[in-house]
């Protein structure tokens, strides 16, 4: 009877998840489904193996979920939040099928982990921050030259650069920069700025 309890916490903690904080937040179909698909599917084969009294299988069958989403992981882009997402969704459904001798505890557990994503990937949460990759119409090999140049440009603080490729011939410089947006900077940008920019936050 208790292992049917955590199954149904563990339905309800995904499902509030992924529809109550990822969803509404990221707006991304695709990883609904993976979400659901790989809680219920650890859910499913964690039982069954810890069900046959077997340590060795359950220990194999953990070893190959972890590969399986290496694997997944490693063949499509995902952010970072995306990732943390990801193993979310696993570890609810290790908790939902793995039974203790306290049901409080993985009940515990599994609130700690929505509890966790939600305050972590809370909006207000570091929201001046920003991460892009900007490309920019002229070659500047002066690091300080460049910091205040794109100081200027975003009207915010930068906190770290890294040049990716300068290009001596073409004029262009493509930086990944890491910055805080400043009062001043949350006004639309003026037109004709020098700079092209491709977003990744």
């Amino acid at each position: 009877m208790s292992q049917l309890v955590l199954f149904a916490i563990d339905i309800c903690a995904v499902a509030l998840l992924v529809f109550g904080l990822y969803f509404p937040r990221h707006r991304r179909r695709d990883l609904v489904v993976a979400y659901l698909g790989v809680n219920i599917g650890v859910l499913a084969v964690a039982s069954a193996l810890s069900a046959s009294n077997t340590g060795a299988g359950l220990g194999l069958g953990m070893a190959l979920f972890g590969v399986l989403s290496i694997i997944r992981l490693r063949s499509t882009e995902l952010d970072q939040h995306e990732v943390a997402y990801y193993f979310s969704a696993l570890a609810l459904g290790l908790l939902g099928a793995l039974g203790t001798t306290a049901l409080w505890l993985n009940a515990g557990l599994m609130a700690l982990i929505v509890l966790v994503m939600f305050l972590g990937d809370h909006r207000r949460l570091f929201r001046h921050y920003r991460h892009q990759i900007l490309v920019l119409d002229t070659a500047m090999t002066d690091h300080v030259a460049l910091v205040a140049h794109l100081e200027q440009l975003l009207h915010a603080r930068v906190h770290a650069v890294t040049v990716q490729r300068l290009d001596l011939v073409n004029e262009t410089t493509v930086v990944d920069v890491r910055y805080a947006i400043t009062a001043h900077g949350l006004a639309p940008a003026k037109a004709g700025a020098p700079a092209r920019t491709g977003a990744r936050r």
